[in-house]
């Protein structure tokens, strides 16, 4: 299981190292799972958004920002710990056992849109 982001699945303004590094593991997940499924091994990653978590602590002060990120969201965000683990959990158990490869978006429905502002 590999933890990735949404900003390994496309691009952020002034974060270009941080989007190679997520990319690598997004791609990473996908070549390894196409390795070692005939060994029988799973590989996944989970893309979450914005996550309430101390790396995320400044941004969180900071209104405007959370403004910002609340217009992208489908659902009520920023997510939390727990709504990442739960995909975790699931890609890791046995309900996910035809599933390899994949790298799921945990990112309150951010990726449903195609970038258009909330009318």
């Amino acid at each position: 299981m590999n933890v990735s982001s949404v900003s390994g699945t496309g691009g952020d303004w002034g974060m270009a190292a941080y989007n190679a590094a997520k990319g690598g593991v997004t791609n990473l997940t996908r070549a390894m799972a196409m390795d070692h499924g005939k060994d029988g091994v799973r590989v996944n990653a989970v893309c979450p958004s914005l996550t309430r978590t101390g790396m995320t602590e400044d941004m969180m002060g900071d209104d405007k920002l959370i403004a910002k990120f609340n217009e992208r969201f489908a659902l009520e965000g920023p997510g939390k710990p727990e709504d990442v683990a739960a995909v975790i959990v699931f890609l890791a158990s046995d309900d996910a056992r035809f599933v390899s490869g994949v790298n799921f978006p945990v990112d309150g429905g951010m990726s449903a849109s195609n970038g258009q502002p909330p009318q």
